[in-house]
């Protein structure tokens, strides 16, 4: 009972349990499948649709209430507001397709997806944040995972949407509706910060974390590949499904075999530490003399210094603190560097939305069939995950061997969404898969590496909302390149294609383009801006070198060192 206690409390199987929620999160990748039924549905031309889509980028990168709401409310709180967002959310959208409701307006939809596209920033502030500060040292490789997780979220959705309702893409939206309100509720109370020293085999623990989701990754490749080329039955995607959750569960036996270890070396420790029990005279007042001596002075400095370091979140505007160390939110938002991620989070992340956004009618204007762009879609979402783990990981290496700045990966992962960007616009043979591969890979880079930088440029004290600050140049970025840009220039193509068969806008449902000319010009837009955004994390690349040389983590080692001490003598004084 005592272990069952400690398990269900301990933060292993609050890692688990964020993996799953973080599964569950990823939903709005999974628009360019169900977007050709709103399309179809609803009546909307491509501009429309685009508007509906950017919406749904606002929804899913402005997580600013999420993040003050965590700083003020506990975290079970944070994900049952999210749980009920993705509900209302999507289940209004599912109604809307399926007609069981009258024919919504243009803003009602986009309202909507923006409701439930919103609750992802919900179910990332609550365990991706909780996460990284219970982990601090390792967060590169923990961010790494939690966003893998998130990354193949796309695919593991097809999956259980085949093996539940068949290939209905209306279906789809009524799962995204449900599942992931389902998976927040289940481990509302389990997801909180907790005070723990480091463990001595938590890189090990992650790697081995990493080895099973890589082979989610893999298996979820080769049955989306296998369903392209082989007809399956009901049967067979319930039993595709089935294998997936069973290496999706493989971290729970991760989690109870290291609660387990610690919770034998806690026991083990704990009876052989002697009993304080005092023989000299007098016992009581001369016994603890010695103890007050050594151990308060060093714990009474240490609150000393935190309560010198208690600012409020506005204070202190133009006083900023050295890199790494804790910036309110004012001093965050207002310092150069945060402006050097906006302006490359505006062009990388909002150049990669579009292209996800856009996937599934670049696919239908090159003449592939819907279930190869279902393909692309979940493609991307592996693709994605690769990027996101491998940011994390690697960047963890190279910043520990050769101390590489994380800044110029970032650089790196502007440069190859700008080849898929190319690619799509002068395409050839299976150029999309390529395309789709290159541009899923960079997102899920850019968007690790932005979490990892914020936390290790501007501390963890605000984190919540600091990181969710971050993301705000993104739907920005999607709406002026998805609906100024390429929306526009889809459709006067669409136009132009009307015109040469004689029709006018008012005599077709929906505007469709066909052809190479589609896209040509707007991914030529997309990849100059790429370029551009490269180009301007260069700027914090030289900012940031002599920082990322030092010893950034130094804090966070010294204050677990001061955590196990603490917990030492908590038990020494029990026992």
């Amino acid at each position: 009972y005592n272990f069952t206690l400690q398990f269900l409390r301990g933060r292993w199987f609050m890692m688990f349990a964020s993996y799953l929620i973080m599964a569950g999160a990823g939903a709005t990748y999974l628009f360019g499948v169900y977007s050709k039924t709103i399309k179809s549905t609803l009546g909307y031309d491509q501009t429309t649709l685009n508007l509906l889509s950017t919406f749904k980028d606002l929804g899913a990168n402005v997580g600013v209430l999420s993040g003050l709401l965590a700083e003020v409310t506990p975290t079970w709180f944070v994900l049952l507001i999210g749980s009920l967002m993705n509900l209302s959310g999507y289940l209004l959208i599912w109604l809307a397709v399926t007609k069981k409701i009258a024919k919504p307006k243009i803003w009602h939809m986009c309202l909507y997806i923006c409701v439930g596209a919103n609750s992802q920033n919900f179910a990332n502030t609550g365990s991706l944040v909780t996460c990284v500060k219970n982990f601090p040292h390792s967060r590169g490789m923990m961010l790494g995972l939690m966003k893998g997780f998130v990354g193949l979220s796309g695919a593991i959705f097809t999956q259980l949407y085949l093996a539940i309702y068949g290939n209905d893409s209306k279906s789809l939206i009524l799962l995204i509706a449900w599942l992931p309100a389902l998976l927040s509720l289940i481990f509302i109370f389990s997801i909180r910060e907790k005070k723990f020293s480091r463990h001595p085999n938590e890189v090990k623990v992650f790697y081995v974390t990493l080895v099973i989701s890589i082979v989610l990754a893999l298996l979820l490749m080769g049955i989306t590949i296998a369903q392209k080329y082989i007809e399956f039955s009901h049967i067979g995607y319930v039993a595709c499904a089935t294998i997936v959750c069973v290496v999706l569960f493989c971290p729970l036996f991760v989690a109870i075999r290291e609660e387990y270890a610690s919770w034998k070396l806690n026991k083990k420790e704990l009876e052989s530490v002697p009993s304080r029990v005092i023989v000299e005279e007098p016992p009581l007042p001369i016994s603890r003399a010695p103890v007050s001596e050594i151990e308060l002075p060093e714990y009474s400095s240490t609150v000393k210094v935190q309560e010198k370091k208690e600012v409020g979140c506005f204070s202190d505007i133009f006083k900023k603190p050295k890199r790494g160390e804790d910036y309110t939110i004012l001093q965050a938002l207002l310092s150069i560097d945060m402006l050097i991620l906006f302006v490359a989070t505006f062009c990388g992340l909002g150049c990669s939305l579009t292209s996800i956004d856009n996937l599934g009618q670049i696919g239908e204007s090159l003449g592939y069939p819907q279930h190869t762009i279902s393909t692309f879609v979940s493609l991307m979402s592996i693709w994605n995950y690769f990027g996101r783990v491998c940011s994390g990981f690697i960047s963890e290496k190279l910043l520990s061997k050769w101390k590489v700045p994380r800044t110029l990966i970032m650089t790196f992962a502007l440069i190859l969404p700008a080849i898929g960007d190319l690619i799509i616009a002068f395409p050839f043979s299976g150029s999309v898969y390529v395309a789709s591969l290159l541009i899923g890979f960079s997102f899920g880079v850019q968007l690790t590496l932005l979490f990892i930088i914020i936390s290790e440029l501007f501390g963890l004290k605000y984190y919540s909302t600091l990181f969710n600050c971050g993301q705000l140049a993104s739907p920005l970025g999607s709406y002026i390149l998805n609906v100024q840009v390429v929306g526009r220039l889809y459709d006067n193509e669409a136009l132009k294609q009307l015109q040469s068969k004689g029709l006018t806008r008012s005599m077709v449902k929906e505007l469709t383009c066909i052809g190479k000319q589609c896209y040509r010009n707007s991914f030529i837009i997309l990849a100059c801006v790429n370029l551009f955004g490269a180009i301007v994390s260069l700027i914090l690349v030289k900012r940031t070198m002599d920082y990322y040389k030092s010893d950034i983590y130094k804090r966070f080692r010294d204050q677990m060192e001061a955590n196990e001490k603490e917990m030492k003598m908590i038990s020494t004084t029990e026992k």
